[in-house]
C-alpha cells in the first residue's frame, strides 16, 4: 500500500520533496525537545517513509497522453436513431 504516490505531479519539484521530509523530521525534533517520544517516533517514521518514497525510490514518469475516443462510422447512426424514436414518443 502506497501512502505517497511518487508519480503525482505535486512531487515533481525538488523543493517540495525536500520541504515534506524536512517538516516531518523537524516535527520529530520538536516532539523530542518537548518530551513526547511517542509522537517523535511517529513523526520520524513519517519523515523516513517520505524520504524513502520521494528520494530513494523516486523515478518520475512522463505524463501519459490520453487518446481521445473516436466513434466508429457504424456507431454514429445508432444514437441518432434512438433519440429519434424517443422524440416520437416510442419507447424501446
Amino acid at each position: 500500500m502506497k501512502l505517497i504516490d511518487p508519480n503525482h505531479p505535486a512531487y515533481r519539484r525538488l523543493w517540495v520533496r525536500i520541504a515534506i521530509v524536512a517538516v516531518c523530521f523537524g516535527w520529530a525534533v520538536v516532539e523530542l525537545v518537548t518530551g513526547d517520544p511517542f509522537w517523535a517516533v511517529l513523526a520520524g517514521g513519517a519523515g523516513a517513509y517520505s524520504f524513502y518514497m520521494l528520494f530513494w525510490t523516486f523515478n518520475p514518469q512522463p505524463p501519459a497522453i490520453e487518446r481521445s475516443v473516436q466513434p466508429d462510422a457504424e456507431d454514429e447512426g445508432e444514437p441518432a436513431a434512438a433519440a429519434e424514436k424517443l422524440s416520437n414518443g416510442q419507447a424501446e
